[in-house]
This record gives C-alpha cells, structure tokens and sequence, in this order.
C-alpha cells in the first residue's frame, strides 16, 4: 500500500516521502496516528511541498549545527570532580556530566545520547569525547577534569 508520510518515522522514511508499506502497517498504525495518509494521484503536489519544508528546515538546522560546533570546539569543558590523592576518580564522569557542562560553559544544550565517549572518565586530566550535533556534523568536546 503506498502512502505519504506525515511525520519522519523510523525505519520507513521522512516527512514528504511516498513509500510503499504492508497494508496491515499503513491500517493499524500510520493511518490511525496520523503519521500518514493514503497516497493518491493528487498527493504527489503535496508531497513535493512537505520535502521542499522539509528540506528548508534542515538546511536551517545543518546551518546551525556548524556555528554550534565552532563555539563547542573553541571551548574546554572543565570539569572539578573529588579524586584520590593519585589522581583516580571516585565515580567517573559521564555524558551526563558532560552535558551539564557544556550547557553552563556555552549555553548549548544537547541530549546525553548526542555524547559520544570510548568510556567513562575515571581519571584527573584531559580528554576528548564527541557530540553528533546533526547528521554529518560531528563536533569534539575537550575536557578537563580536576580534583576538587
């Protein structure tokens, strides 16, 4: 069954876009949700219309995501965390904390999910991590952690 998509969804396609779908998925989910309508001869001028938005709003949003990482690339993420006298941590510092911290240092704020670590930080010094601002626009965060 084919029809144009209201809403991005997972796994099948983006706002705008007509794709073909088993009829039981269009019937018992997409249609009822609102997700998306049956796609007819007529739609195709609609869909044209919502990718033309659609694409609008993400180059707005690919646009931002750059200035975003140039501010978060400049900075260093300080932050203070109670640690042995040898310089382990006690805890680690998560994405969360990263968060935290890059929303009180540049005022940017993201979700945990964004951050990405090898793993948790567990040591006094510095590291890096890195954030997925937009899709292809990756920014580095640096961090310094110290003992409090």
């Amino acid at each position: 069954m084919k029809v144009l998509l209201r809403n991005d969804v997972r796994g099948v396609g983006r706002r705008g876009d007509i794709v073909d779908v088993k009829a039981g998925y269009a019937r018992n989910f997409l249609l009822p949700s609102g997700s998306a309508l049956v796609a007819t001869d007529s739609s195709e001028a609609q869909a044209t219309s919502m990718r033309r938005g659609r694409d609008l709003r993400d180059a707005a949003s690919r646009e931002a995501a750059v200035t975003q990482k140039t501010l978060i690339e400049q900075q260093t993420l300080t932050i203070g965390a109670r640690a042995s006298a040898n310089g382990r941590l006690f805890g680690s510092v998560t994405e969360t904390d990263l968060v935290n911290a890059l929303r009180t240092a540049t005022g940017i704020s993201l979700d945990r999910h964004a951050i990405h670590m090898a793993e948790h930080l567990k040591e006094v010094g510095t590291a890096t991590a890195s954030a997925t601002l937009f899709a292809g626009v990756e920014a580095t965060l640096n961090v310094e952690i110290v003992a409090k």
